[in-house]
């Protein structure tokens, strides 16, 4: 009988469950940590050790844990009813109150319809099937082709993984959709263009105009992309990338997709990831921040020029046939209502600007003198840390050889959990980390690549 006997725990770790983005054999051979307490930005696993979630569980513990507004928010619910369908005609108070919430706060976007479902993978795939729909209502089913940037990260549903910019998510899943295309980044730190801002977006948009052009604009349904792409090492685009892009997509007709899973309600220092650029996009996917991980939701917002299409009469092909079971669940959309409203009341993107700013500043110094460090970089509450094998040619290191993983060892060591992800190190703490919280992993990290250059 499964117990919560921390023995019985300890034994069956990683031995009956497959855990995502590892190999089943490293996890059996090291089992993950057993975290089993949440309080603010701290964590507490089954030794009693307690730890500075430096990635806010998984980019997506926003409020922070153990929120005593969220839980009674859900615990309430449950008192009247925890689910019903939104299939056939019938939905749930949680639901129409979210969705009114989404709405107001994406007015600045003129958003103005939003299809719930249960995660980012979930929205990407929502988003992507829906800007298809749109062009077969707008007379136009050839557009079916789909843009992305390399290193992006979207998801591993099918049409998500297709759009993916990093081979490690498609090679053994293929053959995957055709149709899509990946350009170069944006990415100051590794391209083969330029170190200066505008001259590399200028050679990313003339990139991404020449695949439109070789392929027929009248052929691509949308441009999918992070306003900062997250688990490819939180790459931060140059000021002037998102405002040339929209004006590129609005030339030749395309629709622009942000996806906002990670950015989406503070993250990046502004409620949304693109309008820290300043661009409207016209369609958006949301999930993690939207209930801090408490309960899971994902949700896809439609601005009106793309729900213009569904307006013009009962087309057959403006059905939505498309959505999930947990589309519109009641204890996720009510543990959304009080998420945002803390997010709102609290202010929390300017906490991440002005945190992350810290967070930045307290990790500058790093590859001035550490040899693995290349490069520190971010937005908000989105920090990197580029690993290299060779800081003048800045080649990344080989992520199998386990440096990554032992550099967050000794951060751990120093109480504080930080993410090892492919050549970096990434830092995504909860929005309402203060600065003891902030100077904590600071001195961590400061503490693990100084052991590194020990042990080396």
């Amino acid at each position: 009988m499964v117990t919560k006997d921390g023995n019985f725990l300890r034994e069956n770790n990683a031995r009956h469950q497959l855990h995502p983005m590892i190999h089943p054999l490293i996890s059996e051979e090291n089992p993950p940590q057993i975290i089993v307490k949440g309080d603010g930005y701290n964590v507490t696993d089954i030794d009693g050790n307690t730890f500075v979630d430096g990635i806010g569980g998984l980019w997506n513990v926003n409020v922070g844990h153990n929120r005593a507004e969220v839980k009674a928010a859900i615990a309430a619910q449950m008192d009247e009813i925890a689910y019903y369908s939104s299939f056939a005609g019938t939905t749930t108070a949680p639901s129409i109150e979210l969705s009114a919430k989404i709405i107001e706060m994406s007015a600045e976007e003129n958003m103005a319809k939003v299809l719930f479902s249960a995660n980012g993978s979930d929205a990407v795939e929502t988003a992507l099937k829906l800007s298809r729909q749109y062009w077969k209502l707008e007379g136009q089913p050839e557009r079916t082709g789909f843009i992305s940037l390399k290193q992006g990260y979207h998801g591993i549903q099918f049409g998500g993984t297709s759009v993916n910019g990093s081979t490690y998510y498609r090679n053994v899943y293929g053959p995957l959709l055709p149709g899509c295309y990946q350009v170069d980044s944006p990415w100051s730190y590794r391209n083969p263009y330029s170190e200066d801002p505008q001259e590399l977006s200028d050679a990313i948009i003339t990139q991404i105009e020449r695949v439109i052009q070789h392929n027929g604009a009248n052929t691509i349904s949308a441009f999918i992309a992070e306003p900062v792409q997250g688990a490819g090492g939180v790459i931060v685009p140059p000021a002037q990338f998102w405002p040339a892009l929209r004006k590129l997509l609005d030339k030749y007709d395309i629709l622009l997709i942000s996806d906002e899973v990670v950015t989406g309600f503070g993250r990046s220092g502004s409620m949304f990831g693109a309008r820290g650029w300043g661009v409207k996009p016209d369609i958006m996917c949301l999930a993690k921040g939207i209930t801090a991980g408490y309960i899971p939701l994902g949700a896809t917002v439609l601005n009106e020029r793309v729900m213009s299409a569904w307006t013009k009469g009962v087309d057959p092909n403006g059905f939505i046939f498309h959505g999930y079971t947990a589309t519109g669940h009641a204890l996720g959309c009510a543990a959304a209502n009080a998420t945002l409203k803390i997010v709102e009341d609290e202010d929390l993107p300017a906490n991440a600007k002005a945190m992350g700013d810290r967070l930045l500043k307290g990790l500058q110094d790093i590859p001035n003198w550490s040899s693995l460090a290349g490069e520190v970089r971010g937005k908000g509450l989105m920090v990197g840390i580029d690993m290299v094998a060779d800081k003048k040619t800045r080649e990344p290191i080989d992520p199998g050889k386990g440096q990554g993983e032992m550099t967050a060892g000794f951060a751990r060591e120093e109480g504080v959990i930080v993410r090892p992800a492919g050549s970096n190190i990434i830092i995504s703490p909860p929005l309402t980390i203060d600065a003891e919280g902030v100077d904590k992993i600071v001195d961590g990290l400061n503490k693990a690549f100084r052991k590194y250059e020990e042990v080396k």
